[in-house]
C-alpha cells in the first residue's frame, strides 16, 4: 500500500544557511520549498498546495523592520483556507513575535534552530489546518437541510422516485440517476448520501463535462510527483478523496473511452494506480453517476461502453421534468420566492393566482433551475408584496387559455388542438379520468383543468 504524500511547508529567509537548516530540520516529515524573500514566497502560495509557512519576520527589501513579514502573514492568513504561519525570531524580538501572532500567525519559535521543537510546532499547525478545513466542510454540511426533506413535492412522479432512492439510500449500491438538464440530479445524490450509513464521510462532487479530456484522469485518479510537466508534488484524485463517502459523477457521459475502461475497474476491483504512478490504490466508495443523455443509445452508437453502462446501472433512478409535476409548481414557487426574499433582505412576497396559472402551463424546458431563476427574477424586479405578470417573459404568457386562438396554422393553436385530440382519445379509450391521466402522464388535477379549459 502506497504511504500517504508528505504535506507541504514554505520555508522564508533570506539567509541561505537559515533556509538549509530549517530543510533538513523539516524535510523527514514534510517537502519543503524555500524562498528568500516575501514577493518568491507569494508566487508559491499561488503556485503549490501550501500548508504551513515558517517564516523569518526580516525579509528584504526592508530587513530592518517587520513589515514584509507581516504582509507575508496577511497573504498567507487570506488563503482559501486561510495558511497557517509559524514566524522565526530572535530572542530579543518578542514583542515583533507576539505582534505577528496577533496578526494571524500561529506561533512562533526562537533562534537558534531546535529540530525538536521546529517539528513539533509546524506539526501542530499543519493539524490546526486540516481542523479548520474539516469544520469548514461540517458547516457547509449542516447548512444544507439533510436527506430528503429540501426536495420539496408530493407528486405522483416525484414521489414514485424518492421512496426508490429511499430503499436505494441504505444500501451502498452503485446508482444512475437519469433526467434532463435542471431536474435536480445532484441534490437528490446527495440526498441519498445524507440518508446512507455514509453520511458522514465525505460526498465529493465531479463534473465530467467541465473537466478538460487531458485533465480529467489526473482528477478522477490523482497522479505522481513527475508524471507530466507540472506535476510539481504528488496529488490525490477524487477517488481518495471520497474514501469512506460517496463519489457523484455528473454527466458520465461525457468521459473519454480511455477513462471509462479505468473507471470500470475501478468498480470491479475498487482499486486503481495514480497517474504515473505503479503502487495499487485501493478505495472504498459507493457510486452516483448521472447523465442527460439516454446512456443506452449511447451504448447502441458506440460512445460508452456496454459492461461500463452495466456495472453503472445497478439501480437506475429517473428524476421527472417540471412539466410532469404541475402539481409541484406552487410549492416550488413559493419557496423559491421565499429564498429569495430572504437572499435580497425582502419580505416573502404571495404569489398572485394568475401567475401560478401561467408557471403550471408552462412547459418548462429549464425545468426546476428555470422557475428558480424566474422567481428570483421577480423578486428582484417587483416592488410589490405580492408577485404578478408584470415581469413574465412574453413567450410564457401565450400559454394562458385566454391567449388561444383555436388557429391550427400557428404552432401554439396546433399543440392545443392536439392536446384536446388526445384527452378525448384517452377519454374515450379509458372511460374515466383517473384511468386517462395515467394513460397521458399527466396528473388527475391537471386533467381536470384541461377539460375544463377545453370545454371537453
Amino acid at each position: 500500500m502506497q504511504s500517504e504524500p508528505k504535506g507541504t511547508v514554505l520555508v522564508v529567509d533570506d539567509d541561505d544557511a537559515v533556509r538549509s537548516g530549517l530543510y533538513w530540520a523539516l524535510a523527514s516529515d514534510y517537502h519543503v520549498l524555500q524562498a528568500s524573500s516575501r514577493d518568491e514566497a507569494c508566487a508559491l502560495i499561488n503556485e503549490e498546495e501550501i500548508e504551513v509557512v515558517v517564516s523569518d519576520l526580516h525579509l528584504p527589501p526592508h530587513v530592518d523592520d517587520i513589515g514584509e513579514g507581516l504582509a507575508l502573514i496577511d497573504v498567507a492568513r487570506a488563503q482559501d483556507p486561510p495558511l497557517q504561519v509559524v514566524v522565526i525570531t530572535g530572542s530579543d524580538s518578542k514583542r515583533a513575535a507576539l505582534e505577528a501572532v496577533r496578526r494571524g500567525a500561529y506561533g512562533f519559535f526562537e533562534k537558534p534552530l531546535d529540530a525538536g521543537e521546529l517539528l513539533h510546532i509546524v506539526s501542530q499547525a499543519a493539524r490546526m489546518r486540516q481542523l479548520e478545513i474539516e469544520n469548514r466542510r461540517l458547516r457547509e454540511e449542516l447548512s444544507r437541510p439533510p436527506g430528503f426533506t429540501h426536495l420539496l413535492g408530493g407528486s405522483q412522479a416525484l414521489e414514485r422516485v424518492l421512496k426508490q432512492a429511499r430503499s436505494a439510500a441504505a444500501t451502498s449500491a452503485t446508482v444512475l440517476l437519469c433526467g434532463e438538464n435542471g431536474t435536480g440530479k445532484e441534490m437528490l445524490a446527495r440526498a441519498i448520501h445524507q440518508e446512507s450509513p455514509r453520511a458522514t464521510g465525505p460526498f465529493v462532487a465531479v463534473s465530467c463535462a467541465a473537466l478538460p479530456e487531458t485533465l480529467i484522469e489526473s482528477e478522477l485518479f490523482g497522479h505522481e510527483k513527475g508524471a507530466f510537466t507540472s506535476a510539481t508534488q504528488t496529488r490525490k484524485g477524487r477517488f481518495e478523496l471520497a474514501n469512506g463517502g460517496t463519489l457523484f459523477l455528473d454527466e458520465i457521459g461525457e468521459l473519454s473511452a480511455a477513462v471509462q475502461v479505468k473507471l470500470l475497474r475501478v468498480l470491479q476491483e475498487r482499486e486503481f494506480e495514480r497517474v504515473g504512478g505503479t503502487k495499487t490504490l485501493t478505495v472504498d466508495i459507493r457510486l452516483i453517476a448521472a447523465s442527460n443523455r439516454d446512456l443506452e443509445k449511447e451504448v447502441a452508437a458506440g460512445r460508452f461502453r456496454q459492461d461500463l453502462f452495466f456495472r453503472l446501472n445497478v439501480v437506475p433512478l429517473t428524476l421527472p421534468p417540471l412539466r410532469a409535476r404541475q402539481d409541484d409548481i406552487p410549492l416550488l414557487a413559493a419557496h423559491f420566492a421565499a429564498a429569495s426574499a430572504a437572499k435580497y433582505g425582502q419580505p416573502t412576497p404571495e404569489l398572485e393566482p394568475g401567475l401560478i396559472e401561467v408557471l403550471q402551463e408552462y412547459e418548462w424546458p429549464g425545468n426546476v433551475r428555470e422557475l428558480e431563476n424566474l422567481i428570483e427574477r421577480l423578486v428582484v424586479l417587483s416592488s410589490n408584496s405580492v408577485l404578478g405578470l408584470e415581469f413574465v417573459p412574453e413567450k410564457m404568457l401565450r400559454v394562458l387559455p385566454g391567449a388561444r386562438t383555436g388557429d391550427e396554422s400557428t404552432l401554439e393553436g396546433a399543440v392545443e388542438a392536439l392536446k384536446k385530440r388526445m384527452i378525448v382519445n384517452a377519454l374515450q379509450s379509458e372511460g374515466n379520468k383517473v384511468a386517462a391521466a395515467r394513460k397521458l402522464g399527466i396528473s388527475r388535477s391537471y386533467l381536470h383543468r384541461l377539460i375544463n379549459e377545453f370545454d371537453i
